[in-house]
């Protein structure tokens, strides 16, 4: 094991004058804002660009401060039991929750474009950072405790970077079927992982879902039944408040009332396991003691954190933004470069990795919350709870922090969406099932990487097989054309193929192009004199794909059998003229449209008794 200095510890050093400097920070920025009418437009819109809280402040309602202060109370009340518990899943300290809390609020509210979105802890990224980490180090070690803080900083880093490159396309690399998969998959490995806490048993970290469930089956006569009523109480206490007294933050009553039972049963010294004494005072304030070789063997999981992290937070900005009517474009690029700012203030402040929360959005505007002033408000509370009531928590049960993250798990059960693909798509529902399986055999990292590769392949090969159809013409109509597998009414004209491709003709998918054309010939009724390949879906081409339609006209040609195009258009026309194909097939076989290519293959035929169309 390496050694590591303070700064990776609980309690370590703390900078002077950390809550002046921040505060001059945050000053700072509001004055700019109240000033920003002096500022000349160009260099206003610049900073009202890299700096959102610009944009939004100055236009602050005073009517807005009662509404964004009751928010900002009941957001926290939702933020400090959930970041205690989520704690547990990242495999640190429950200090280390709220150690994450101030800053990353702190610093969305000021880089980030949507008014309403709230960030911090995460169930799922907080369970692929714990796997990412355990793989690295022991947990309960000060080596783990650091590189869970360094992973805050990797994810941080990848943000920013993309945020600052455009990247914001990366969220659509996994599919919402996939998505769902590894979801449920890591809803019931973190189910499974805080049983044994529930049932106060030893229970340890190592293996996979089915490998955790063989231990707890094995360990279950050592129960504690004292913990395990006090596990199920809390379950049963925060539901029933979520159903009959919506208006209580259920998860913060629920420790209340926990950590009085123990304190007046005096329950902890009856083998009911408790956080015990929190360290007082605000996160320490430093780089984890951790070596460059660390860093980058986190990337992995890192990238994984980013991508659904990403998909997480864009998607409850975007729905927090339909649902209230926000006029402000949610910027992708911009929330990258927000959230990785918001990582980086965690981990530089002894936290772990977060990301925006549409639940606790959903809290935030149902409690009647208009801008990112109550996650002002929701820090300045953070920082009075580590300054002033951590000696609150020291009875309170593991067991209801356990509690507390399944009941939190059963709200993102995905089993709606799983049933839902298999409706609609035996492929995706297939991708979803092997991604949960995964996830519950190979890991979370391994679960998700192999859901994501497998998404690709499926997309790689129906970009390399696109759709094909013969056309004929539709009974009693001038103009259309439709596949006849569809419309076997659909009428053909003996001699004349018209085939239709569905994709560009690139280099991928230009050998099915060549290949889909002479099939379709040699399964025609009639011998083919023409083929007309409508272009209408071909939108582009390249070298690769020129060369092919240049000796598939050859070949073609060879055997009597002409190719003529129609819909093509401007953009791919001049494509097709620079590399050839136009001088190959002959301008004169490039038409408008369908009809005209079948006009003209009637009157080549010269066939007087065929009925004009």
């Amino acid at each position: 094991m390496r050694k590591h200095n303070r700064r990776a510890k609980l309690g370590g050093e703390r900078p002077q004058n950390y809550l002046a400097t921040g505060l001059l920070f945050i000053a700072s920025i509001l004055f700019s804002a109240v000033s920003n009418e002096r500022t000349p437009t160009g260099e206003r819109d610049l900073l009202c660009r890299y700096l959102p809280i610009l944009r939004w402040l100055p236009e602050y309602k005073p009517s807005w401060l009662r509404h964004d202060l009751v928010a900002g109370l009941t957001i926290w009340a939702v933020l400090i039991p959930e970041a205690m518990a989520y704690a547990g899943i990242a495999g640190v300290s429950p200090i280390v929750g709220l150690y994450t809390l101030p800053i990353p609020l702190f610093l969305y509210v000021i880089l980030g474009t949507s008014r309403t979105l709230v960030v911090g802890p995460d169930s799922a990224v907080c369970l692929i950072s714990a796997s990412a980490v355990g793989a690295l180090a022991l947990r309960g070690t000060a080596e783990y405790l650091a590189l869970t803080t360094a992973m805050a900083i990797v994810v941080g880093v990848f943000l920013v970077l993309f945020g600052l490159l455009r990247m914001g396309w990366i969220a659509d690399f996994i599919s919402i079927p996939v998505m769902a998969g590894f979801l449920e998959g890591v809803v019931l490995v973190t189910i499974i992982g805080q049983v044994p806490k529930l049932f106060g048993l030893d229970g340890g970290y190592g293996g996979n879902f089915f490998q955790r469930l063989l231990s707890i089956l094995y360990e279950l006569p050592d129960t504690n039944v004292k913990t395990l009523i006090i596990g199920l109480g809390s379950i049963v206490l925060i539901i029933a408040i979520d159903r009959y007294i919506p208006k209580l933050p259920a998860a913060l009553t629920t420790i209340a009332i926990s950590i009085a039972a123990v304190s007046a049963l005096n329950l902890g010294g009856e083998g009911v396991d408790v956080v015990g004494t929190l360290s007082t005072g605000l996160p320490p304030i430093g780089l984890p003691d951790v070596s460059l070789e660390d860093y980058l063997a986190l990337i992995p999981g890192a990238l994984v954190i980013v991508m659904l992290g990403y998909i997480e937070s864009l998607g409850a900005a975007t729905g927090a933004a339909s649902n209230d009517g926000e006029s402000e474009r949610i910027d992708p690029d911009r929330e990258l470069v927000a959230l990785g700012a918001a990582n980086l203030g965690a981990g530089l402040s002894s936290g772990f990795v977060v990301a925006g929360s549409l639940s606790k959005t959903s809290v935030a505007m149902k409690a009647g919350g208009r801008t990112q002033i109550s996650q002002l408000v929701s820090a300045v509370l953070t920082i009075l709870t580590l300054l002033l009531l951590m000696p609150l928590f020291t009875n309170l049960p593991e067991a209801t922090l356990a509690g507390i993250v399944i009941v939190a798990m059963l709200g993102l059960d995905q089993t709606a969406r799983l049933k839902k693909a298999m409706r609609l798509s035996r492929t995706e529902f297939a991708l979803s099932i092997t991604s949960l399986a995964g996830v519950l055999t190979i890991g979370v990292l391994h679960g998700v990487g192999l859901g994501v590769v497998l998404s690709l392949l499926v997309l790689i090969k129906k970009a390399c097989r696109p759709g094909t159809a013969v056309l004929g013409r539709v009974p009693g109509e001038r103009t259309y054309y439709r596949d006849i597998r569809r419309r076997p009414d659909a009428e053909t004209i003996p001699g004349l193929l018209i085939f239709r491709f569905d994709a560009r003709l690139i280099f991928f998918n230009c050998n099915f192009f060549a290949s889909e054309v002479k099939r379709c010939i040699a399964e025609a009724s009639e011998p083919v004199k023409t083929v007309l390949i409508d272009a209408e879906a071909m939108n582009d081409i390249d070298i690769t794909g020129a060369e092919c339609l240049i000796r598939l006209n050859t070949e073609l040609n060879r055997r009597g059998i002409i190719i003529s195009l129609s819909h093509v258009r401007d953009p791919l026309r001049d494509k097709m003229e620079r590399m050839g194909v136009i001088d190959a097939i002959g301008a004169d076989h490039i038409y408008e449209t369908t009809r005209d290519g079948v006009d003209a293959f009637i009157r080549s035929r010269r066939m007087e008794d065929f009925p004009k169309v």
